[in-house]
């Protein structure tokens, strides 16, 4: 199929693209390799740069901070879904007095930088909240308005005629979309879900501004110690453990969506539920 954007490349075009790919990779594999030789010089990330990872203990401290992270994570996205379940019927309510306060509580927490919003509930409650609520809090609140336009999105993603079906049999709004809409929707709406997920998990680092004990945290401690002073290798580390779990979560969401779009379900992105 003939693209209507731009024509078809034809044999030197191909060849163009060819070149250009051959010498943009190649100037990339010699910037890595720059950079490499650069921080072996400087002593970066030479071999006692990793020999933390040789301690038991830390690699035990590491290890119990990424569960903390987890645990951040899976109860703010835990809370999240039930706020964001929550704020999505009130925002497809028939009634302007729940319709128009579940919209300005859903678009003030999609506008707050996260950050600011953590700063903020540490300083105000932290005495009553500590590292751990103020993190969980702020991640639910912003995550949880996310997830609120992509609950939108999957319930007024359902054909019409299924509610129009449950309407006509005398079922009231709140059972329409209790028991006919949201069970069809949430099947739509599990890659979003999921690619938010991988968004609150990355967003856990955050709590490393107010001292929260996670995976962040623990690594600053060990590279900034006198016996380390390693931040390249430490932050290596840190990235390498973050992108294999978000990628998997990732790759989950791809492999739902391509599963259902092959059932010729309609699937719901983050981007079209926050428009």
């Amino acid at each position: 199929m003939n693209s209507v954007l731009f024509d078809v490349p034809g044999p030197r075009a191909r060849a163009r693209h060819r070149i250009g790919t051959i010498v943009g990779g190649a100037a990339i594999v010699a910037f890595l390799g720059l950079l490499g030789w650069k921080l072996w010089v400087e002593e970066a990330i030479t071999p006692d740069q990793w020999s933390f990872l040789t301690v038991p203990g830390i690699v035990l401290g590491l290890a119990e901070a990424l569960l903390f992270t987890l645990a951040a994570a899976a109860t703010a996205i835990g809370m999240a879904v039930v706020f964001g379940a929550v704020f999505a019927f009130g925002r497809l309510s028939d009634h302007a007095l729940v319709r128009w306060p579940c919209l300005v509580v859903v678009e003030f927490f999609r506008a707050v930088p996260l950050l600011l919003l953590i700063l903020f509930l540490f300083i105000a409650y932290g005495w009553a909240l500590g590292p751990f609520g103020s993190l969980v809090i702020a991640l639910t609140l912003y995550n949880g308005a996310v997830l609120a336009e992509i609950f939108r999105a999957g319930l007024l993603a359902v054909p019409r005629g299924q509610r129009e079906a449950a309407y006509s049999i005398g079922m009231r709004k709140y059972q329409v979309m209790l028991l006919v809409l949201a069970p069809q929707a949430i099947r739509t709406m599990l890659p979003a879900i999921i690619s938010q997920c991988v968004v609150a998990l990355k967003d856990t680092a955050l709590g490393f501004i107010i001292g929260y004990s996670g995976f962040v945290h623990e690594g600053d401690l060990i590279f900034t110690s006198i016996q380390y002073n390693n931040p390249i290798a430490v932050g290596i580390v840190l990235a390498a453990v973050f992108i294999v779990i978000n990628y998997s979560l990732s790759r989950l969401a791809v492999h739902l969506e391509s599963r259902l779009r092959r059932q010729g379900t309609t699937v719901v992105h983050v981007d079209e539920g926050v428009e």
